[in-house]
């Protein structure tokens, strides 16, 4: 479990085969679960000043690889007593998104990205969506994409700053709309709308 808060940009020493190894000033331990731009990866080694992950074919195929190379946000998995802030993150990256605008509107910045269309159900107003590990609020929801708007801090220190039209981020949707579409996807006549899931989730 993560929240989507990015402790630290790690640097890409080497992406050779399945393994991924970064140099960051946090130390893991051997089997540590870590997220690196959102995906949660297994740590395998370590040496004094880097770790190593290892990525799966099946992770290979899913995520966005091209954006595992100069620098990474990475996330180390919450510990038991943790204070919780941010949103909740599993790790479990849905798709790929791809960046369709960008908008700076001097103490904001505007990003809207597609998504594939089984997953736009997903996304709902106010609701969370995780994009490269870090976890932000939805703003708009369009057709077949998403408004997301970005404070100049989060911009600055992560790697929003580098996205441009086209880049590829990995996704991952709303835990509790996930769930929530499955519980009641069978109940048409269930007269359950995102408005009242909305009222649901703000309850707790």
């Amino acid at each position: 479990m993560f929240t989507g808060l990015i402790r630290e940009m790690a640097n890409v020493v080497s992406l050779k085969n399945n393994f991924l190894t970064l140099k960051a000033k946090y130390n893991p331990k051997i089997g540590d679960s870590i997220a690196v731009n959102g995906a949660c990866l297994t740590v395998v080694r370590y040496t004094s000043d880097t770790f190593t992950v290892e990525l799966s074919p099946e992770s290979q195929k899913i995520l966005a690889m091209e954006n595992y190379r100069g620098q990474v946000h990475i996330e180390p998995a919450m510990m038991m007593g943790d204070r919780f802030e941010g949103h909740i993150v599993q790790g479990h990256v849905d798709c790929l998104g791809t960046i369709k605008s960008i908008k700076n509107n001097g103490n904001s910045t505007d990003f809207i990205i597609s998504l594939p269309n089984e997953y736009s159900k997903y996304i709902i107003p106010k609701g969370s969506v995780t994009i490269d590990g870090v976890s932000l609020t939805v703003n708009e929801v369009l057709k077949d994409s998403f408004r997301l708007t970005i404070i100049p801090h989060t911009v600055e220190n992560t790697l929003f700053k580098t996205y441009k039209i086209g880049t590829k981020v990995n996704l991952e949707t709303d835990m509790f709309a996930r769930y929530i579409y499955n519980m009641f996807k069978g109940q048409k006549d269930s007269g359950l709308t995102w408005d009242k899931v909305d009222g649901i989730m703000a309850s707790y």
